[in-house]
């Protein structure tokens, strides 16, 4: 498909879209039940047009890659000796056989050198394995595929600490002054460093498998049960990467506190109580220093592009930009943006309704090991298999004046 000419097509429908807001606008008066209709039905179109171009950039992006990886050479096969020492021991052949072997049909399911393949990292009791790391590798990709601030944050494994530290830097020396030739100025006492901390907390899922689907499942069991804990642990890590606590859980984007985001970096000017305002906007995009620009984005729920796509500046130009070529992204006030369903779309007094900042200045951090455990006889009566998948993460802001929040104003 030609991407252009889709994009294309998606500005002919949101130019008849603004059509119908100008012609009401310049006759001084809200949009009539029948073009309120037509212009809910433009939009519609051009939320599915923008999700047609979403698919075919992304299905060409993985076009691109395998179109690549054939060009290259074809490696020779090596011995699993071989593979283990350059890939660790989960992550050869051998060793996903013998985990898809299992996750069908536990030890029963897995040959006497496949057995020896899985213990030869460690005893098993009751089941519990270590997932091999092709396995876990594809659960993070699924991750990063299904949610938003995990795929612009900087992450980090966490394979053998109990915590990651993240030095800051809380105060910069006062500034210099000018002195004679043979002096060095005042000593400075204002520098100051301290630390934010990132604990991977527990995160786990535990979902029945009937023996019937475990054998007949043309996707694969092992594929099956990746899929589903991989869509769960997925919504949960993005709804607290968004509103978490940081108490047992990640700290969110939007949750004011002094280890993360402020109440300093808040901006509600040029908003109502109810709703967003294009001055709302502009100040908040201006409030944030120019050098994170660059790699800035919007984060709003699809509720706050509703309302955004309608507001235009003092000289009439819309602030919403719909991008008209390949990989040209759609804008805000000429800042790319991103949509997260987890993203809060109450519209109140005093309510965080939106976010611009340099995603990259938050941090992730990753236990190493994903660890599946198998419950064979807790739900045998219902000929149903078991499986608990489990974890560990943490996440938070680590530098406040890159973000800005935008902020409903108090009634």
């Amino acid at each position: 498909m030609d991407i252009n000419k889709m994009k294309r097509d998606r500005y002919s429908l949101v130019t008849q879209a603004r059509e119908l807001l100008d012609k009401a606008e310049k006759e001084t008066r809200e949009l009539s039940g029948e073009e309120n209709t037509q212009y809910e039905a433009l939009m519609a179109d051009v939320d599915k047009r923008t999700k047609e171009i979403e698919r075919e950039e992304k299905l060409q992006e993985i076009e691109g890659r395998m179109k690549e990886s054939k060009e290259e050479p074809a490696a020779k096969k090596e011995p699993v000796a071989v593979q283990a020492e350059k890939k660790g021991k989960f992550a050869t052949e051998e060793y996903g056989k013998a985990f898809a072997g299992f996750i069908r049909g536990g030890l029963k399911g897995v040959s006497p050198e496949e057995y020896r393949a899985l213990a030869a990292d460690q005893d098993i009791y009751g089941g519990f394995i270590v997932t091999p790391e092709q396995f876990i590798n594809q659960l993070l990709m699924a991750v990063d595929n299904a949610v938003v601030v995990r795929g612009l944050a900087t992450k980090f494994r966490v394979p053998n600490a109990a915590s990651l530290g993240v030095p800051t830097l809380d105060n910069d020396p006062s500034d210099a002054i000018w002195t004679a030739e043979i002096l060095t100025g005042n000593e400075d006492s204002s520098m100051s460093f301290g630390k934010r901390d990132l604990y991977p907390h527990p995160l786990a899922k535990r979902i029945k498998v009937s023996q019937k689907l475990l054998r007949q499942a043309l996707q694969g069991a092992d594929s099956l049960i990746r899929d589903r804990l991989s869509y769960v642990f997925s919504i949960v890590e993005e709804t607290a990467f968004m509103t978490g606590t940081g108490v047992d859980q990640p700290l969110g984007v939007f949750t004011a506190s002094d280890n993360g985001i402020s109440t300093t970096y808040d901006v509600s000017t040029g908003n109502t109580a109810t709703s967003i305002q294009t001055d709302g906007l502009i100040e908040t995009k201006y409030a944030l220093k120019s050098q994170y620009w660059a790699a800035a984005r919007w984060l709003f729920h699809r509720d706050a592009i509703k309302q955004i796509r309608k507001l235009k500046t003092g000289e009439g130009d819309y602030i919403w930009q719909p991008g008209i070529s390949a990989g040209t992204p759609d804008r805000i006030l000429e800042v790319p943006y991103l949509i997260s369903e987890y993203a809060p779309n109450t519209f109140t007094a005093s309510s965080y309704v939106g976010i611009i900042g340099d995603f990259s200045k938050y941090w992730i951090a990753d236990a190493l090991d994903m660890a599946i455990q198998r419950l064979d006889e807790l739900y045998a009566e219902t000929n149903q298999v078991g499986f608990i998948g489990r974890l560990e993460c943490d996440g938070m802001p680590v530098l406040g004046e890159a973000f800005r929040r935008l902020k409903l104003a108090a009634s």
